[in-house]
Protein backbone atom coordinates (compact mmCIF):
# COMPACT_ATOMS: atom_id res chain seq x y z
CA UNK A 1 0.00 0.00 0.00
CA UNK A 2 2.99 2.47 0.85
CA UNK A 3 4.63 1.80 -2.10
CA UNK A 4 1.80 2.03 -4.22
CA UNK A 5 1.02 5.50 -2.82
CA UNK A 6 4.61 6.36 -3.59
CA UNK A 7 4.17 5.08 -7.18
CA UNK A 8 1.25 7.37 -8.05
CA UNK A 9 2.45 10.84 -6.15
CA UNK A 10 6.07 9.92 -8.36
CA UNK A 11 3.54 9.33 -11.66
CA UNK A 12 1.97 12.08 -10.55
CA UNK A 13 4.69 14.64 -10.55
CA UNK A 14 7.10 12.65 -13.33
CA UNK A 15 4.41 14.98 -15.66
CA UNK A 16 5.03 17.92 -13.92
CA UNK A 17 7.82 20.73 -14.67
CA UNK A 18 10.41 21.19 -12.19
CA UNK A 19 8.85 24.94 -11.13
CA UNK A 20 5.57 23.72 -11.03
CA UNK A 21 6.04 21.48 -8.01
CA UNK A 22 3.81 22.54 -5.22
CA UNK A 23 3.84 22.21 -1.35
CA UNK A 24 1.41 19.92 -1.42
CA UNK A 25 3.79 17.47 -3.68
CA UNK A 26 6.48 17.76 -0.88
CA UNK A 27 4.16 17.02 1.92
CA UNK A 28 2.60 13.86 -0.22
CA UNK A 29 6.18 12.51 -1.12
CA UNK A 30 7.49 12.71 2.69
CA UNK A 31 4.62 10.90 4.15
CA UNK A 32 4.27 8.36 1.35
CA UNK A 33 8.37 7.51 1.50
CA UNK A 34 8.51 7.61 5.27
CA UNK A 35 5.43 5.17 5.70
CA UNK A 36 7.96 3.14 3.11
CA UNK A 37 10.38 3.13 5.23
CA UNK A 38 8.66 2.49 8.52
CA UNK A 39 6.73 -0.33 6.75
CA UNK A 40 10.15 -2.06 5.94
CA UNK A 41 9.94 -1.57 2.31
CA UNK A 42 13.51 0.32 1.88
CA UNK A 43 14.51 -1.84 -1.33
CA UNK A 44 11.09 -0.64 -2.83
CA UNK A 45 12.32 3.14 -2.06
CA UNK A 46 15.72 2.58 -2.90
CA UNK A 47 14.90 1.13 -6.20
CA UNK A 48 12.51 4.33 -6.83
CA UNK A 49 15.35 6.86 -6.33
CA UNK A 50 17.63 4.92 -8.39
CA UNK A 51 15.15 5.16 -11.56
CA UNK A 52 17.14 7.52 -13.46
CA UNK A 53 13.02 9.11 -14.38
CA UNK A 54 12.73 10.34 -11.08
CA UNK A 55 16.05 12.27 -10.76
CA UNK A 56 14.36 16.04 -10.96
CA UNK A 57 11.96 15.20 -8.20
CA UNK A 58 14.34 13.31 -5.80
CA UNK A 59 16.40 16.19 -6.31
CA UNK A 60 13.77 18.66 -5.14
CA UNK A 61 12.21 16.44 -2.60
CA UNK A 62 15.03 13.85 -1.89
CA UNK A 63 16.37 15.46 1.57
CA UNK A 64 12.67 15.78 3.31
CA UNK A 65 13.33 11.86 3.59
CA UNK A 66 16.39 12.39 5.91
CA UNK A 67 14.61 12.74 8.94
CA UNK A 68 12.78 9.14 8.92
CA UNK A 69 15.83 7.55 7.23
CA UNK A 70 18.26 8.10 10.00
CA UNK A 71 15.83 6.86 12.19
CA UNK A 72 15.13 3.61 10.41
CA UNK A 73 18.90 3.75 10.28
CA UNK A 74 19.43 3.29 13.96
CA UNK A 75 16.22 0.91 14.37
CA UNK A 76 17.54 -1.65 12.37
CA UNK A 77 20.48 -3.95 13.63
CA UNK A 78 23.98 -3.84 12.06
CA UNK A 79 23.70 -7.37 9.73
CA UNK A 80 20.09 -6.36 8.92
CA UNK A 81 19.63 -6.21 4.98
CA UNK A 82 17.02 -3.24 5.87
CA UNK A 83 19.59 -1.11 7.30
CA UNK A 84 22.29 -1.82 4.28
CA UNK A 85 19.57 -0.57 1.68
CA UNK A 86 18.62 2.47 3.85
CA UNK A 87 22.66 3.63 3.65
CA UNK A 88 22.04 3.02 -0.23
CA UNK A 89 19.32 5.57 -0.08
CA UNK A 90 21.36 8.02 2.17
CA UNK A 91 24.18 7.93 -0.15
CA UNK A 92 22.01 8.25 -3.24
CA UNK A 93 20.08 11.20 -1.54
CA UNK A 94 24.05 12.84 -1.15
CA UNK A 95 24.69 12.33 -4.89
CA UNK A 96 21.00 13.71 -5.73
CA UNK A 97 19.53 16.34 -3.68
CA UNK A 98 20.44 19.97 -3.74
CA UNK A 99 23.19 20.83 -1.64
CA UNK A 100 21.77 23.82 0.06
CA UNK A 101 18.61 21.79 1.02
CA UNK A 102 20.49 18.54 2.30
CA UNK A 103 23.48 20.80 3.98
CA UNK A 104 20.52 22.38 6.28
CA UNK A 105 18.93 19.13 6.86
CA UNK A 106 22.06 17.09 7.76
CA UNK A 107 22.56 19.52 10.14
CA UNK A 108 19.82 19.63 11.45
CA UNK A 109 19.29 15.85 12.45
CA UNK A 110 22.91 16.28 14.24
CA UNK A 111 21.51 19.53 16.44
CA UNK A 112 18.28 17.60 17.49
CA UNK A 113 20.11 14.01 18.18
CA UNK A 114 20.45 13.10 21.87
CA UNK A 115 23.49 13.27 23.50
CA UNK A 116 24.14 9.51 24.09
CA UNK A 117 23.42 9.05 20.20
CA UNK A 118 25.15 12.21 18.57
CA UNK A 119 28.42 10.10 18.15
CA UNK A 120 26.55 7.74 15.90
CA UNK A 121 24.48 10.10 14.40
CA UNK A 122 27.53 12.28 13.64
CA UNK A 123 29.83 8.97 11.97
CA UNK A 124 26.70 8.55 10.09
CA UNK A 125 26.01 11.72 8.40
CA UNK A 126 29.66 12.64 7.99
CA UNK A 127 30.55 11.00 4.64
CA UNK A 128 26.97 12.77 2.91
CA UNK A 129 27.61 15.98 4.57
CA UNK A 130 31.22 15.95 3.19
CA UNK A 131 29.66 15.29 0.04
CA UNK A 132 27.26 17.96 0.05
CA UNK A 133 29.99 20.37 1.46
CA UNK A 134 32.52 19.67 -1.56
CA UNK A 135 29.87 20.41 -4.16
CA UNK A 136 28.95 23.82 -2.58
CA UNK A 137 29.99 26.51 -5.14
CA UNK A 138 29.08 29.62 -2.73
CA UNK A 139 30.07 29.68 1.27
CA UNK A 140 32.24 26.88 1.35
CA UNK A 141 34.22 27.98 3.91
CA UNK A 142 31.52 29.22 5.89
CA UNK A 143 29.68 25.92 5.50
CA UNK A 144 32.77 24.14 6.26
CA UNK A 145 32.99 26.43 9.57
CA UNK A 146 29.50 26.04 10.42
CA UNK A 147 29.32 22.46 9.92
CA UNK A 148 32.51 21.67 12.34
CA UNK A 149 31.45 23.95 15.01
CA UNK A 150 28.01 22.87 15.46
CA UNK A 151 29.27 19.35 15.59
CA UNK A 152 32.04 20.23 18.12
CA UNK A 153 29.76 22.10 19.87
CA UNK A 154 27.08 18.80 20.00
CA UNK A 155 30.43 16.93 21.04
CA UNK A 156 31.33 19.12 24.22
CA UNK A 157 28.62 18.56 26.66
CA UNK A 158 30.11 14.83 26.36
CA UNK A 159 32.16 13.54 29.28
CA UNK A 160 35.88 12.63 27.95
CA UNK A 161 37.02 9.25 28.67
CA UNK A 162 39.82 8.81 30.83
CA UNK A 163 40.88 5.58 32.04
CA UNK A 164 42.12 3.05 30.19
CA UNK A 165 38.95 0.81 30.64
CA UNK A 166 37.12 3.71 29.54
CA UNK A 167 39.09 4.50 26.40
CA UNK A 168 38.56 0.75 25.76
CA UNK A 169 34.91 1.08 25.92
CA UNK A 170 34.21 4.43 24.53
CA UNK A 171 31.12 3.69 25.73
CA UNK A 172 29.48 6.63 24.13
CA UNK A 173 31.52 6.53 20.77
CA UNK A 174 33.71 9.44 21.29
CA UNK A 175 36.95 8.34 20.83
CA UNK A 176 35.61 7.38 17.53
CA UNK A 177 34.19 10.08 16.41
CA UNK A 178 36.96 12.46 16.68
CA UNK A 179 39.31 10.47 14.58
CA UNK A 180 36.32 10.51 11.69
CA UNK A 181 36.20 14.47 11.69
CA UNK A 182 39.44 14.48 11.03
CA UNK A 183 39.22 12.34 8.34
CA UNK A 184 35.89 14.69 7.36
CA UNK A 185 38.01 17.59 7.46
CA UNK A 186 40.83 16.35 5.26
CA UNK A 187 39.85 17.02 1.32
CA UNK A 188 39.29 20.90 2.56
CA UNK A 189 42.20 21.05 3.93
CA UNK A 190 44.16 19.52 0.68
CA UNK A 191 42.30 22.29 -0.97
CA UNK A 192 44.12 24.63 1.25
CA UNK A 193 47.31 23.11 0.87
CA UNK A 194 46.84 23.10 -3.43
CA UNK A 195 46.64 26.21 -3.57
CA UNK A 196 48.84 27.83 -1.01
CA UNK A 197 51.68 28.00 -3.03
CA UNK A 198 50.12 30.40 -5.00
CA UNK A 199 48.63 33.50 -2.81
CA UNK A 200 45.40 32.32 -1.17
CA UNK A 201 42.38 33.91 -2.92
CA UNK A 202 39.25 35.40 -0.36
CA UNK A 203 37.36 32.08 -0.39
CA UNK A 204 40.31 29.72 0.63
CA UNK A 205 42.00 31.88 3.30
CA UNK A 206 38.77 31.81 5.26
CA UNK A 207 38.85 28.27 4.66
CA UNK A 208 42.27 28.03 6.13
CA UNK A 209 40.52 30.56 9.32
CA UNK A 210 37.69 27.77 9.92
CA UNK A 211 40.02 24.80 9.74
CA UNK A 212 41.91 26.55 12.39
CA UNK A 213 39.01 27.13 14.47
CA UNK A 214 38.23 23.59 14.67
CA UNK A 215 42.08 22.61 15.58
CA UNK A 216 41.87 25.27 18.18
CA UNK A 217 38.30 23.89 19.31
CA UNK A 218 39.75 20.18 19.25
CA UNK A 219 42.84 20.90 21.34
CA UNK A 220 40.39 21.99 24.07
CA UNK A 221 38.16 19.70 23.91
CA UNK A 222 38.69 16.74 24.26
CA UNK A 223 42.39 17.01 23.85
CA UNK A 224 43.00 19.24 26.95
CA UNK A 225 41.06 16.97 29.19
CA UNK A 226 41.92 13.08 27.55
CA UNK A 227 44.52 11.28 28.64
CA UNK A 228 47.17 11.04 26.10
CA UNK A 229 50.10 8.64 28.14
CA UNK A 230 50.72 5.94 26.24
CA UNK A 231 48.65 3.41 27.53
CA UNK A 232 50.04 -0.56 27.96
CA UNK A 233 47.21 -2.74 25.88
CA UNK A 234 45.73 -0.01 23.78
CA UNK A 235 47.99 -0.58 20.12
CA UNK A 236 46.54 2.91 18.80
CA UNK A 237 45.17 5.34 21.49
CA UNK A 238 42.54 7.19 19.96
CA UNK A 239 43.17 10.20 21.32
CA UNK A 240 46.82 10.09 20.95
CA UNK A 241 45.93 9.30 16.94
CA UNK A 242 43.56 12.62 17.02
CA UNK A 243 45.70 15.01 18.75
CA UNK A 244 48.85 13.51 15.76
CA UNK A 245 46.29 14.44 13.39
CA UNK A 246 45.31 18.11 14.56
CA UNK A 247 48.94 19.01 14.62
CA UNK A 248 49.19 17.72 10.99
CA UNK A 249 46.40 19.50 10.11
CA UNK A 250 48.56 22.76 11.43
CA UNK A 251 51.69 21.98 10.05
CA UNK A 252 50.02 21.37 6.92
CA UNK A 253 48.28 24.49 6.91
CA UNK A 254 51.53 26.15 7.98
CA UNK A 255 49.77 27.99 11.51
CA UNK A 256 52.01 25.47 13.45
CA UNK A 257 55.26 27.11 14.51
CA UNK A 258 53.17 30.96 14.61
CA UNK A 259 50.91 28.93 17.69
CA UNK A 260 53.67 27.89 19.50
CA UNK A 261 55.15 31.62 19.66
CA UNK A 262 52.29 33.41 19.48
CA UNK A 263 49.61 33.73 22.60
CA UNK A 264 46.50 34.68 20.14
CA UNK A 265 46.55 33.71 16.61
CA UNK A 266 43.70 34.04 14.23
CA UNK A 267 40.85 36.93 13.91
CA UNK A 268 40.04 37.46 17.63
CA UNK A 269 36.04 38.15 16.70
CA UNK A 270 35.59 41.83 18.23
CA UNK A 271 32.76 41.72 21.03
CA UNK A 272 30.93 44.34 22.40
CA UNK A 273 30.06 42.31 25.36
CA UNK A 274 33.33 41.77 27.68
CA UNK A 275 31.81 38.48 29.01
CA UNK A 276 32.45 37.11 25.28
CA UNK A 277 35.64 38.34 24.49
CA UNK A 278 37.22 36.89 28.26
CA UNK A 279 35.58 33.72 27.26
CA UNK A 280 37.07 34.10 23.62
CA UNK A 281 40.48 34.65 25.39
CA UNK A 282 39.98 32.15 28.44
CA UNK A 283 39.49 29.39 25.12
CA UNK A 284 42.52 30.49 22.72
CA UNK A 285 44.71 30.39 25.96
CA UNK A 286 43.34 26.89 26.95
CA UNK A 287 44.14 25.59 23.61
CA UNK A 288 47.42 27.09 23.14
CA UNK A 289 48.71 25.47 26.43
CA UNK A 290 47.27 22.45 25.42
CA UNK A 291 49.56 22.12 21.79
CA UNK A 292 52.68 23.38 23.76
CA UNK A 293 52.05 20.40 25.62
CA UNK A 294 51.89 17.80 22.74
CA UNK A 295 54.43 19.45 21.06
CA UNK A 296 57.12 19.58 23.98
CA UNK A 297 55.80 16.72 26.48
CA UNK A 298 54.30 14.06 23.93
CA UNK A 299 56.70 15.06 20.94
CA UNK A 300 53.90 15.44 18.29
CA UNK A 301 55.26 17.67 15.64
CA UNK A 302 58.55 18.42 16.90
CA UNK A 303 60.31 16.78 13.82
CA UNK A 304 58.76 20.12 12.53
CA UNK A 305 60.53 22.68 15.31
CA UNK A 306 63.31 24.60 14.70
CA UNK A 307 65.96 23.33 16.80
CA UNK A 308 67.69 27.15 17.17
CA UNK A 309 66.42 28.04 20.63
CA UNK A 310 67.76 28.46 23.96
CA UNK A 311 66.62 26.08 26.52
CA UNK A 312 65.44 29.17 28.80
CA UNK A 313 63.84 31.35 25.29
CA UNK A 314 61.65 28.01 25.45
CA UNK A 315 60.91 28.04 28.85
CA UNK A 316 60.24 31.61 28.25
CA UNK A 317 57.60 30.86 25.65
CA UNK A 318 55.91 28.14 27.77
CA UNK A 319 55.42 29.76 31.07
CA UNK A 320 52.00 31.64 29.84
CA UNK A 321 51.12 28.29 29.31
CA UNK A 322 52.14 26.20 32.23
CA UNK A 323 50.22 29.38 34.21
CA UNK A 324 46.84 28.66 32.52
CA UNK A 325 46.95 24.62 33.22
CA UNK A 326 48.18 25.01 36.71
CA UNK A 327 45.51 27.32 37.74
CA UNK A 328 42.88 24.65 36.46
CA UNK A 329 41.65 21.95 39.06
CA UNK A 330 41.12 18.97 37.12
CA UNK A 331 43.98 16.08 37.65
CA UNK A 332 43.92 15.92 33.67
CA UNK A 333 44.70 19.09 33.26
CA UNK A 334 47.13 19.88 36.17
CA UNK A 335 49.21 17.05 35.63
CA UNK A 336 49.49 18.48 32.16
CA UNK A 337 50.85 21.94 33.26
CA UNK A 338 53.35 20.06 35.73
CA UNK A 339 54.38 17.41 32.57
CA UNK A 340 54.96 20.77 30.40
CA UNK A 341 56.95 22.56 33.74
CA UNK A 342 59.07 19.78 34.29
CA UNK A 343 59.85 18.91 30.46
CA UNK A 344 60.96 22.67 30.28
CA UNK A 345 62.98 22.53 33.58
CA UNK A 346 65.24 19.46 32.50
CA UNK A 347 66.22 21.02 29.39
CA UNK A 348 67.87 23.64 31.43
CA UNK A 349 71.37 23.58 33.38
CA UNK A 350 71.18 24.06 37.09
CA UNK A 351 72.28 27.84 37.71
CA UNK A 352 71.40 28.85 34.23
CA UNK A 353 68.42 30.54 34.43
CA UNK A 354 69.44 34.50 35.01
CA UNK A 355 67.53 36.29 37.52
CA UNK A 356 66.41 39.01 35.21
CA UNK A 357 63.54 36.38 34.49
CA UNK A 358 61.91 36.93 37.67
CA UNK A 359 60.93 40.39 36.05
CA UNK A 360 58.62 38.93 34.10
CA UNK A 361 55.25 38.22 35.79
CA UNK A 362 54.49 34.65 35.01
CA UNK A 363 57.83 33.61 37.10
CA UNK A 364 56.82 34.69 39.83
CA UNK A 365 53.09 33.45 39.34
CA UNK A 366 53.85 30.02 38.46
CA UNK A 367 55.92 29.45 41.66
CA UNK A 368 52.53 30.75 43.34
CA UNK A 369 50.49 28.39 41.81
CA UNK A 370 53.14 25.65 42.38
CA UNK A 371 52.74 26.28 45.95
CA UNK A 372 48.66 26.11 45.84
CA UNK A 373 49.03 22.80 44.10
CA UNK A 374 51.68 21.46 46.81
CA UNK A 375 49.21 22.94 49.31
CA UNK A 376 45.65 22.21 48.55
CA UNK A 377 45.33 19.69 45.77
CA UNK A 378 43.43 16.39 46.86
CA UNK A 379 45.60 13.97 44.63
CA UNK A 380 48.56 13.06 46.30
CA UNK A 381 51.33 12.19 43.40
CA UNK A 382 50.38 15.56 42.04
CA UNK A 383 51.52 17.44 45.16
CA UNK A 384 54.30 15.23 45.84
CA UNK A 385 55.17 16.01 42.17
CA UNK A 386 54.44 19.77 42.12
CA UNK A 387 57.73 20.04 45.51
CA UNK A 388 59.54 18.44 43.14
CA UNK A 389 59.13 20.68 40.22
CA UNK A 390 59.54 23.49 42.37
CA UNK A 391 62.97 22.55 43.89
CA UNK A 392 63.79 22.07 39.72
CA UNK A 393 62.78 25.22 39.16
CA UNK A 394 64.76 26.79 42.35
CA UNK A 395 67.77 24.97 41.60
CA UNK A 396 67.73 26.21 37.67
CA UNK A 397 68.30 30.24 38.47
CA UNK A 398 71.37 31.77 39.35
CA UNK A 399 72.53 32.83 43.35
CA UNK A 400 70.34 36.24 42.62
CA UNK A 401 67.57 34.52 41.49
CA UNK A 402 67.18 32.19 44.18
CA UNK A 403 67.45 34.90 46.43
CA UNK A 404 64.79 36.52 44.93
CA UNK A 405 62.92 33.84 44.45
CA UNK A 406 63.09 33.30 48.49
CA UNK A 407 61.85 36.39 49.28
CA UNK A 408 58.88 36.08 47.25
CA UNK A 409 57.78 33.01 48.31
CA UNK A 410 58.12 33.83 51.81
CA UNK A 411 56.67 36.38 51.60
CA UNK A 412 53.58 34.86 49.50
CA UNK A 413 53.29 31.26 50.24
CA UNK A 414 51.24 32.01 53.76
CA UNK A 415 51.64 28.50 54.27
CA UNK A 416 54.06 27.00 57.36
CA UNK A 417 55.29 23.77 55.65
CA UNK A 418 56.39 25.70 52.26
CA UNK A 419 57.91 28.45 54.39
CA UNK A 420 60.17 25.91 56.47
CA UNK A 421 60.61 24.15 53.24
CA UNK A 422 62.32 27.61 51.75
CA UNK A 423 64.20 27.98 54.71
CA UNK A 424 66.19 24.92 54.30
CA UNK A 425 66.57 25.94 51.19
CA UNK A 426 68.44 29.18 52.04
CA UNK A 427 70.42 26.90 54.74
CA UNK A 428 71.74 25.22 51.60
CA UNK A 429 72.79 28.00 49.77
CA UNK A 430 74.44 29.55 52.12
CA UNK A 431 76.57 26.06 53.25
CA UNK A 432 77.45 26.23 49.27
CA UNK A 433 78.62 29.94 49.78
CA UNK A 434 80.36 28.99 52.73
CA UNK A 435 82.48 25.64 51.79
CA UNK A 436 83.26 27.05 47.80
CA UNK A 437 86.41 28.84 47.05
CA UNK A 438 84.43 31.15 45.05
CA UNK A 439 82.45 34.01 47.76
CA UNK A 440 78.70 34.68 46.84
CA UNK A 441 77.47 37.68 47.61
CA UNK A 442 74.02 37.06 47.94
CA UNK A 443 74.16 34.57 50.88
CA UNK A 444 76.55 35.79 52.65
CA UNK A 445 76.96 39.45 54.33
CA UNK A 446 74.11 42.61 54.08
CA UNK A 447 72.47 40.47 51.34
CA UNK A 448 71.61 37.51 53.42
CA UNK A 449 71.11 39.70 56.54
CA UNK A 450 68.29 41.01 54.45
CA UNK A 451 67.00 37.67 53.63
CA UNK A 452 67.67 36.01 57.69
CA UNK A 453 65.15 39.34 58.72
CA UNK A 454 62.17 37.52 56.76
CA UNK A 455 63.34 33.43 57.45
CA UNK A 456 64.08 34.20 61.64
CA UNK A 457 61.25 35.43 62.68
CA UNK A 458 57.82 34.93 64.40
CA UNK A 459 55.20 36.07 61.70
CA UNK A 460 52.90 37.29 64.83
CA UNK A 461 55.13 37.76 67.39
CA UNK A 462 54.35 35.87 70.78
CA UNK A 463 50.72 35.70 69.64
CA UNK A 464 51.55 32.95 66.65
CA UNK A 465 49.94 29.48 66.49
CA UNK A 466 52.91 27.40 67.54
CA UNK A 467 51.43 24.43 66.92
CA UNK A 468 50.24 25.57 63.20
CA UNK A 469 54.03 26.78 62.43
CA UNK A 470 55.85 23.87 64.12
CA UNK A 471 57.13 23.34 60.68
CA UNK A 472 58.58 26.74 60.36
CA UNK A 473 59.78 27.51 63.76
CA UNK A 474 62.02 23.61 63.66
CA UNK A 475 63.60 25.12 60.35
CA UNK A 476 64.22 28.86 61.69
CA UNK A 477 65.77 27.26 64.67
CA UNK A 478 68.02 24.77 62.24
CA UNK A 479 69.04 27.89 60.10
CA UNK A 480 70.12 29.47 63.24
CA UNK A 481 71.69 26.67 64.72
CA UNK A 482 74.22 26.04 61.47
CA UNK A 483 75.19 29.68 61.19
CA UNK A 484 76.03 29.98 65.04
CA UNK A 485 78.15 26.78 64.50
CA UNK A 486 79.72 27.31 60.94
CA UNK A 487 80.45 30.73 61.19
CA UNK A 488 82.42 32.13 64.10
CA UNK A 489 81.86 35.60 65.20
CA UNK A 490 85.26 37.05 64.61
CA UNK A 491 85.32 35.76 60.64
CA UNK A 492 81.23 36.87 60.46
CA UNK A 493 80.61 35.84 56.99
CA UNK A 494 77.17 35.36 57.00
CA UNK A 495 76.64 38.24 59.29
CA UNK A 496 74.94 36.64 61.55
CA UNK A 497 76.67 37.97 64.49
CA UNK A 498 75.48 41.47 63.24
CA UNK A 499 72.01 40.50 63.44
CA UNK A 500 71.79 38.71 66.48
CA UNK A 501 69.85 41.13 68.92
CA UNK A 502 67.73 41.90 66.01
CA UNK A 503 67.18 37.95 66.19
CA UNK A 504 66.83 37.55 69.99
CA UNK A 505 64.30 40.57 69.66
CA UNK A 506 61.93 39.53 66.88
CA UNK A 507 62.39 35.77 66.79
CA UNK A 508 64.02 33.91 70.33
CA UNK A 509 62.09 36.19 72.76
CA UNK A 510 59.13 35.96 71.35
CA UNK A 511 59.36 31.91 71.17
CA UNK A 512 60.09 31.74 74.63
CA UNK A 513 56.70 33.50 75.73
CA UNK A 514 54.92 31.80 73.16
CA UNK A 515 56.00 27.95 74.49
CA UNK A 516 55.63 29.42 78.09
CA UNK A 517 51.76 30.60 76.96
CA UNK A 518 51.29 27.74 74.92
CA UNK A 519 52.87 25.01 76.85
CA UNK A 520 50.43 26.27 80.24
CA UNK A 521 47.21 26.40 77.64
CA UNK A 522 47.97 22.64 76.88
CA UNK A 523 48.81 21.55 80.33
CA UNK A 524 45.63 23.17 81.54
CA UNK A 525 43.70 21.48 78.85
CA UNK A 526 44.67 18.33 79.87
CA UNK A 527 44.29 18.82 83.41
CA UNK A 528 41.02 19.70 82.71
CA UNK A 529 40.39 16.92 80.64
CA UNK A 530 40.99 14.13 83.26
CA UNK A 531 39.41 15.81 85.93
CA UNK A 532 36.10 15.46 83.45
CA UNK A 533 37.16 11.98 82.78
CA UNK A 534 36.89 10.94 86.59
CA UNK A 535 33.90 12.86 86.72
CA UNK A 536 31.59 11.38 84.49
CA UNK A 537 34.05 7.52 85.49
CA UNK A 538 34.16 6.63 81.47
CA UNK A 539 37.13 7.89 78.58
CA UNK A 540 34.46 7.19 75.88
CA UNK A 541 32.44 10.30 76.11
CA UNK A 542 32.52 11.91 73.18
CA UNK A 543 32.64 15.63 72.31
CA UNK A 544 34.60 18.43 70.66
CA UNK A 545 38.19 19.92 71.16
CA UNK A 546 39.54 22.87 69.02
CA UNK A 547 43.51 22.86 67.64
CA UNK A 548 45.20 25.46 66.12
CA UNK A 549 41.77 27.26 65.92
CA UNK A 550 40.01 24.58 63.75
CA UNK A 551 37.60 22.11 65.38
CA UNK A 552 38.54 18.74 65.37
CA UNK A 553 35.82 16.23 64.39
CA UNK A 554 34.23 14.46 67.39
CA UNK A 555 36.41 12.37 69.63
CA UNK A 556 36.27 10.51 72.85
CA UNK A 557 38.30 11.91 75.53
CA UNK A 558 40.97 9.53 75.41
CA UNK A 559 41.63 10.45 72.08
CA UNK A 560 41.74 14.16 72.74
CA UNK A 561 44.33 13.75 75.26
CA UNK A 562 46.68 11.77 72.90
CA UNK A 563 46.11 14.97 70.45
CA UNK A 564 47.03 17.45 73.30
CA UNK A 565 50.01 15.19 74.66
CA UNK A 566 51.25 15.49 70.82
CA UNK A 567 51.35 18.86 70.71
CA UNK A 568 52.60 19.44 74.28
CA UNK A 569 55.59 16.60 72.65
CA UNK A 570 56.07 19.36 69.61
CA UNK A 571 56.90 22.23 72.45
CA UNK A 572 59.33 20.18 74.26
CA UNK A 573 61.06 19.23 70.54
CA UNK A 574 60.72 23.17 69.99
CA UNK A 575 62.24 24.41 73.45
CA UNK A 576 64.89 21.61 73.43
CA UNK A 577 66.51 23.05 70.01
CA UNK A 578 65.39 26.36 71.04
CA UNK A 579 67.41 26.09 74.41
CA UNK A 580 70.57 23.91 72.05
CA UNK A 581 70.81 26.99 69.71
CA UNK A 582 71.05 29.71 72.99
CA UNK A 583 73.48 27.09 74.04
CA UNK A 584 75.60 27.48 71.03
CA UNK A 585 75.57 31.46 71.16
CA UNK A 586 76.45 31.86 74.73
CA UNK A 587 79.42 29.07 74.26
CA UNK A 588 80.49 31.35 70.95
CA UNK A 589 79.82 34.44 72.71
CA UNK A 590 81.92 33.47 75.39
CA UNK A 591 85.19 31.69 73.15
CA UNK A 592 85.21 35.08 70.99
CA UNK A 593 85.44 37.76 74.11
CA UNK A 594 88.02 35.13 75.78
CA UNK A 595 90.33 35.11 73.00
CA UNK A 596 90.01 39.18 72.73
CA UNK A 597 90.87 39.78 76.42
Amino acid sequence: MAVEELRAIIQRCQILEEADFKGEDFNLFQVAGQKCLEDGYAAELLEVIQNEKNKVIIKNMGWNLLSPLVRCIFMYKQEDDKREHCLKILDQLAQLCYPKELFLGLLEEIEQTTQEQVCQTVMLLLQPLQTVLLKLQNKKAYSVGFSLAMIMNQLTPLPVPYTKQQIQEDKLGLCQCCNALVDFAKPFVNEVVENMEMSLEDNEMELKEELLKFCMKSLKYPLLTAQLEQLEGIEEHPFRHFATEIVDVLWAVRELIPLMFLRHKGKTPHWENQEFADIERKDSADSLACLSYLMFVQHFGIDCFPMVFSPSYLLQCNMAHIEVLLKRTEESVLSKGLDLFESCLLRMEDNSLLHHYLEFRDYINVPQDLVKVMTLCPIEHLRKKSLSILQLFIDKFDAEGKYTLFRCLLKTSNHAGVEGYIIKNIKDQIHLSLTKACDNIWFTGHHLISLLDLALLLPEGAETDLLQNSDRIMASLNLLRYLVIKDCESDNHTGVWTTLDKIKQNFLKPLHVGLNMSKAHYEAEIKNKKQNRRESHSSNTVCSVTVSGEKMPAMTTEMQLQVLHSALFTFDLIESVLARVEELIEVKIKAATDENS
